[in-house]
């Protein structure tokens, strides 16, 4: 008899789709934003990557926070890599260099209180001076 070959088949165990309605938010979490999981180890058998994504509330100040030594990529999918946005939520795409959940949230008073600060270019127009991407 022979033995079944042990390589995993491409077509069978090599590709993972992960569907938005599957996405597992038992993750550390962050004040201000959401994050969800696609890729770990405990949903794919990932073991040096995590992937998933984050959605920062609209308006929100987030809380200080770094995720160790790590090395991120951020791939923003709707509006711009600041939530200027007072109505609708920032939604990015997160990769991860590592399986460790290290979410470290900082507990620091901020320098100054936040300001509002309009995000005006040829691709966001000035709204309130009719549409002129001029300061």
């Amino acid at each position: 008899m022979s033995q079944p070959d042990p390589t995993p088949d491409w077509k069978h165990d090599g590709v993972r789709v992960v569907k938005a309605g599957q996405l597992d938010t038992d993750t550390p979490q962050t004040p201000g934003m959401n994050r969800a999981a696609a890729i770990n180890r405990a949903r794919a058998g990932a073991e040096k990557l995590w992937a998933g994504t984050v959605t920062i509330h609209p308006n929100a100040k987030t809380g200080a926070h770094h995720h160790g030594e790590l090395e991120s990529v951020l791939f923003v999918l709707q509006d711009q890599e600041i939530n200027a946005s007072t109505g609708e939520p920032l939604e990015c795409v997160v990769v991860r260099s590592g399986q460790e959940p290290i979410i470290v949230n900082l507990e620091i008073a901020t320098v100054e209180p936040p300001e509002e600060v309009r995000w005006v270019d040829p691709i966001h127009p000035d709204q309130e001076s009719g549409g002129s991407t001029a300061r």
